[in-house]
């Protein structure tokens, strides 16, 4: 059963800092129609405009990923969206009254407790899921990072995150399903080295940036002077870490605390590919960079097979139109006869293709064996119906057809691509590929039921004319 989309039951407010400028903000979730996706607004501009949560609108991934639509930014937007795909929803509006989403404490899990009050509700369209079916890679031999996505029946992340550092470490993470990612996931909060924090203050940078919200690894002891300028720094009156390890020793959720926060980050970062996917991400040293460019070749991916969709689905013949050749004006034609006819009439023939038209009814005789009580046209049977309908092109482009008939020389290219049933109507369109020479012809066909291609194929054949009963001889085009 294909799950329903889901929205908000309610809006639900939040209130914090920005990360990047320090200044208060407020944020509103809200609910959403179907196929909406994630949106924010800036409702502290003019107009109030909105930015898609899209991956082609990615500006900067430097300290958490920045979104920019005509001018307006919207930054550190990976832990809400994070939330909203942990919650499984499809569906949110988040208004912001500044540029920043708020920092909180630096994880998912205020979004999520702020979901949960808010409720979420399924509505009424269906879940269009992305389903990986081949293997996608990525890899910035500079920063070493690695990703890889493989087929997988929901959505799977395990990352791994080695940074060269003994408080660190090589620490794995791995979230099995969605339905892990509130408990085992939402409340890893986001790290950083004392080195890089230092770095990022010296340029006034992370003015929200606080010992709540982030956790800060320290590589090496202090020397006091350091820690009296973090006190100044951090408007904290006790600062300290015993040895190398954590600032303020703060305790740790998860010893792998910092890998699961690369993988919450992944989640965040994945949900601007605009829909929910079933896949396996496998990361080594993630960061929102490679996030990032991963997942705009899973976009395009995505881009890829709706253009392969599109080209499948076509508008239907009108089978309203009379027939240029009925039953009876085939079978003076062709020499196959029922149960081997398989073209009811023939709609137009043009001076290098042909439409023909097949009706599948529970009479055939070959139901009576092959899967009765689940009735499928046969595949070889759909490759005969359309070479019968490409052999009705060839003898028409010679004076005598009667004394004609077709041989198969080759298939190629042949795919199934739907089940035909009973009550189908096949519309077969065959083009010729190179012109008739020699009694070759050389066709390419696509077979329709409705709007959509169910079969498609190449195939080759030789006229060739009978001068009685056991010789034929080749005709001469």
């Amino acid at each position: 059963m294909i799950p329903k989309q889901k929205t908000l039951k309610q809006s639900v407010t939040l209130k914090g800092v920005g990360l990047h400028t320090g200044k208060p903000v407020q944020m509103t979730l809200l609910p959403a129609p179907e196929n909406h996706w994630f949106k924010f607004q800036r409702v502290d501009l003019p107009e109030k405009p909105v930015v898609d949560a899209d991956v082609d609108l990615v500006v900067d991934t430097s300290r958490g990923t920045t979104l920019e639509k005509d001018g307006v930014r919207v930054y550190t937007t990976e832990h809400v969206l994070a939330a909203l795909m942990g919650m499984d929803v499809d569906n949110c509006l988040i208004q912001l009254d500044g540029p920043e989403v708020p920092i909180m404490d630096g994880s998912s899990r205020p979004f999520i407790e702020a979901i949960e009050k808010a409720g979420v509700v399924e509505q009424t369209a269906e879940r269009e899921y992305f389903v990986l079916t081949n293997n996608i890679t990525y890899e910035d031999p500079i920063k070493k990072v690695e990703m890889l996505a493989v087929p997988q029946d929901e959505f799977r992340v395990t990352v791994m995150v080695d940074y060269n550092s003994d408080v660190l470490g090589t620490q794995h993470a791995s979230m099995y399903h969605l339905g892990e990612f509130k408990s085992e996931i939402s409340p890893c909060r986001t790290f950083v080295f004392l080195h890089e924090l230092e770095a990022l203050l010296a340029n006034n940078l992370i003015k929200g940036g606080d010992l709540d919200n982030a956790i800060v690894l320290v590589d090496k002891e202090l020397p006091k002077e350091k820690i009296d300028y973090l006190k100044k720094v951090f408007n904290k009156e006790h600062v300290e870490v015993k040895g190398r390890g954590v600032l303020n020793n703060t305790k740790l959720h998860f010893y792998n605390e910092p890998a699961r926060h690369k993988l919450l980050d992944i989640v965040g970062d994945l949900a601007l590919v605009g829909k929910h996917m079933k896949i396996h991400i496998l990361a080594a040293r993630p960061g929102h960079s490679g996030n990032v460019a991963f997942a705009k070749k899973i976009k395009q991916m995505i881009k890829e097979e709706m253009l392969r969709r599109r080209k499948n689905l076509v508008e239907p013949y009108d089978l309203n139109k009379p027939a240029l050749m009925d039953i009876n004006q085939i079978q003076k034609l062709l020499p196959h006869r029922p149960p081997f006819l398989f073209v009811d009439k023939i709609m137009e023939i043009t001076e290098d293709g042909i439409v023909g038209v097949k009706n599948v009814t529970m009479n055939e005789t070959f139901f009576v064996g092959h899967f009765p009580g689940a009735p499928v046209f046969p595949g070889v049977l759909q490759i005969e119906a359309m070479a019968q309908v490409g052999g009705i092109f060839a003898l028409s482009r010679v004076p005598d057809p009667e004394n004609y008939l077709t041989y198969f020389m080759s298939i190629d290219k042949i795919k199934f691509k739907h089940q035909i049933v009973p009550g189908d109507t096949i519309v077969f369109k065959l083009q010729l590929i190179t012109p008739i020479r020699r009694g070759i012809v050389h066709m390419r066909g696509e077979a329709y039921v409705r709007d959509r291609v169910v079969m498609e194929g190449e195939m080759m054949a030789m006229l060739s004319k009978v001068r009685n009963k056991e010789t034929k001889e080749t005709i001469e085009a």
